[in-house]
């Protein structure tokens, strides 16, 4: 007798079978980046711009009590800024709105010391206004940095303070359209100018500026800027202005152990396995030696080779790299600065030309449930938003890309998924040499993006393996180049 089986029964069937191996995703391993902070580490590489009246006393800390005469850069062009920074690479603006001295440049209601009483344009000037506008056109991000100190004001030190800076923080996040980033530092107080006290003023730097408060204004006015301080709320600094996160590189601090001008360093460069804040690194430079434009420094503005290091040390630590990038008294991005950052944007896209590993196979020893979701494949099929990951309970797996022939390689990039946490303690990779396995680089965290450089080697598998990590091992994408040499020098930043 012959057993006919409908297609409705077959149907139900196939379904029940398929239902039966649906995988569940990892649970999040918290804690885990906000929309916010992927949207900001996805940057990776932006501009910082120091200009003001610093830039025409020739020093990098104003005393308070410059007259605004002084600023009159004589060609101001922030759409060249920007241009400059674009053809970098970069994604972004973050612009010294107010240092130290108090010098602001908008025209502020709440002080004389500003744009307004300079000659620059009569006193109708607006730099913010021209920046903003500058990286609307060219589709970057506009941020700005506001100095809590001001050495200018009189009312520094005392609690009227703290509303004039909130209403200068004000006019920034209301009058300039989409604010990506507002950059805090720790700068607490000191001898300033003060009015024409000339004192010194110091401050509870804990308890003083009542940074939640501010925290509050900025989520209110613009909800999707971060914000970066040795405390966050949302980024931190990197512990140096070398630019160079630590070879180990968490995401997470316990934010309430930090606080503004209060910084652990080592934390604050390597963060903490165990962090209960999700607070990953911004790793800021300057492109010449000083954080404003100085003429004797022309001759010392940062080789590629130096600017290729950081960027490996930075984005390639699970950082973010913020390159501080002065305009002249001109008001222009000097000639030396703007050709390099141009060689530099060169030397990145010749490393990165040819990803070897793009939609090759690779192969794993496990993944979660067998099933096709969480494939191995998903780590080069060019996609941002698939990965590759292991059952629960696995902190170890091995992967192995097959680069179809035998060719040089030296550089190897790998990525974990981190809206579903940082779970990487440490990996290894080896390349097939003469049919054995030899170790080429090795590990710890990997965090957004790793990028591991190591002598060349000719071979057609590369195999990265998992040894350890805090759950699953959670991953979405590896690359493989062959980068020139050329760019890879001992030379020491």
């Amino acid at each position: 007798m012959k057993i006919r089986i409908f297609p409705f029964v077959l149907f139900l069937v196939l379904s029940t079978f398929s239902c039966s191996h649906e995988v569940d995703p990892p649970a999040p391993l918290e804690p885990v980046p906000t929309p916010r902070q992927l949207a900001w580490q996805q940057l990776e590489f932006y501009a910082f711009v120091h200009f003001s009246i610093n830039t025409f006393t020739d020093k990098e800390w104003g005393y308070g009590d410059e007259s605004p005469s002084l600023f009159h850069p004589a060609a101001l062009d922030c759409d060249q800024w920007v241009r400059t920074f674009k053809e970098a690479g970069m994604k972004g603006v973050i612009i010294t709105a107010k240092h130290h001295d108090g010098f602001c440049l908008w025209p502020s209601r709440y002080t004389e010391h500003s744009v307004k009483n300079s000659p620059w344009k009569d006193g109708k000037g607006d730099v913010l206004r021209e920046l903003s506008e500058a990286c609307k056109a060219h589709g970057l991000k506009f941020g700005v940095y506001l100095s809590p100190w001001d050495r200018n004001s009189a009312l520094y030190g005392k609690p009227e303070y703290i509303t004039y800076y909130r209403n200068q923080l004000r006019e920034l996040l209301t009058q300039y359209g989409s604010v990506f980033e507002v950059w805090f530092d720790g700068a607490n107080g000191g001898t300033g100018y003060y009015g024409g006290a000339r004192e010194e003023r110091r401050i509870d730097r804990k308890t003083y500026y009542d940074w939640p408060g501010t925290h509050k204004l900025v989520r209110e006015l613009q909800p999707d800027a971060v914000m970066f301080s040795d405390a966050g709320p949302d980024i931190r600094w990197v512990g140096n202005e070398r630019g160079i996160a630590g070879e180990t590189n968490w995401s997470m601090i316990n934010r309430e152990e930090f606080a503004p001008g209060m910084a652990d360093k080592k934390v604050l460069n390597h963060g903490l396995e165990n962090g209960k804040d999700w607070v990953p690194a911004e790793c800021d430079v300057s492109i010449r030696p000083g954080w404003f434009y100085h003429a004797s420094q022309d001759e010392k503005v940062k080789s590629v080779n130096q600017l290729v290091d950081i960027y490996m040390k930075s984005v390639g630590r699970n950082g973010s790299f913020l390159l501080n990038v002065p305009p002249d008294r001109r008001g222009l991005i000097h000639e030396t600065d703007a050709e390099r950052l141009k060689a530099f944007r060169h030397a990145l896209d010749e490393i990165f030309a040819v990803d070897l590993a793009a939609g090759k196979h690779v192969s794993a020893d496990t993944w979660r449930g067998k099933s096709d979701r969480y494939s191995p494949r998903n780590l080069t099929d060019g996609k941002k938003d698939t990965y590759w990951c292991t059952d629960d309970g696995v902190s170890q797996g091995v992967l192995t890309v097959d680069l179809e022939k035998r060719q040089e390689v030296n550089l190897f990039v790998v990525q974990e998924y981190i809206p579903l946490g940082q779970r990487v303690k440490s990996f290894r990779l080896e390349a097939l040499l003469d049919g054995e396995w030899q170790e080429v680089a090795q590990g710890t965290t990997i965090g957004y993006k790793r990028i591991l450089y190591f002598n060349p080697v000719k071979t057609d598998k590369l195999r990265l393996t998992i040894i350890d990590a805090k759950a699953c091992p959670v991953l979405c994408n590896l690359e493989v180049y062959h980068a020139p040499d050329q760019y890879f020098s001992k030379e020491v930043n």
